[in-house]
């Protein structure tokens, strides 16, 4: 995220912890959301027919629906410092956020601090893979009954001045890697619940409008469903926002190609989980 000037933030806890995408100006963004068990907040306000045009930050955060006050932390920080929407009242920020779930019944779960917190860390060198920020709690693999431990994944592409990139918390019901049909069972998966899903943003800084940022999110999907089996649940949330910074002609449709492989490619690079 670095090359569009987006700065990242992490606060990390043992087992959770949330990650913070702060924008230099207000930008262009919208969102999809697909699977059976989302967490988030300010997402209608993506969608094309909303007037707002234009977002402040983006929170991923774990502690699945109470990990959403975080988001208040991050609103907060970003009043401080004046950017919002200008309101009589004062500005208002616009956060969307996304949480998964990564509860372990030890109460602790980003909050308002929390998500201060990462806004305070956010710099252009945080990593952007790995247990870190909203990854410290994500597993995958649970459609077999066991969860194995997974994070944040990223990557970047570049196609002439055209930069396409790519972060998700990746908290999947399935698994990187193509669907080991051997395991199977009519009767369904072993675990029912809704313990998790992936989210995530993608950023360009094409100049694109809300209409078109709305195709990136679908096309953030794709590369989702290439990189994980199974996918979209009714167990998962998943769910990204995708936002352009402006700043170069392209087309949306050959954007929109970059973005699927981004993803597909950041989560890819984690690999198959373990069949043992």
């Amino acid at each position: 995220m670095r090359d569009l000037g987006v700065r990242v933030g992490h606060w990390t806890g043992e087992r959770t912890g949330c990650t913070v995408l702060l924008f230099a100006e207000p930008t262009l963004a919208s969102g999809e959301v697909r699977g059976g068990a989302p967490a988030s907040r300010e997402i209608e306000l993506l969608d094309p027919v909303r007037s707002n045009a234009g977002i402040d930050a983006v929170l991923l955060t774990g502690g699945s629906a109470f990990g959403l006050a975080a988001a208040d932390g991050v609103v907060r920080w970003l009043a401080e410092r004046g950017h919002g929407v200008a309101t009589p009242g004062g500005v208002v920020p616009i956060v969307p956020t996304l949480g998964l779930y990564d509860l372990d019944g030890s109460g602790v779960v980003p909050q308002a601090a929390q998500g201060y917190a990462a806004c305070e860390a956010a710099d252009g060198e945080a990593a952007l893979t790995g247990p870190v920020g909203a990854g410290r709690g994500a597993t995958v693999g649970q459609w077999r009954g066991a969860a194995l431990p997974s994070g944040l994944a990223s990557a970047t592409l570049r196609l002439g001045e055209l930069v396409v990139s790519a972060v998700a918390a990746v908290n999947a019901f399935g698994e990187p890697g193509p669907l080991d049909r051997g395991l199977l069972e009519p009767e369904g998966f072993p675990v029912g619940f809704g313990r998790n899903t992936t989210i995530g943003l993608v950023a360009t800084n094409a100049r694109l409008g809300k209409v078109e940022c709305h195709l990136l999110a679908q096309g953030a999907h794709d590369g989702l469903a290439r990189a994980i089996s199974p996918v979209h649940t009714r167990m998962d949330g998943d769910a990204f926002v995708a936002a352009a910074t402006g700043k170069v002609e392209a087309s949306p449709d050959v954007v929109r190609a970059l973005v699927v492989e981004a993803v597909a490619e950041a989560i890819g690079t984690m690999g198959p989980a373990s069949r043992s």
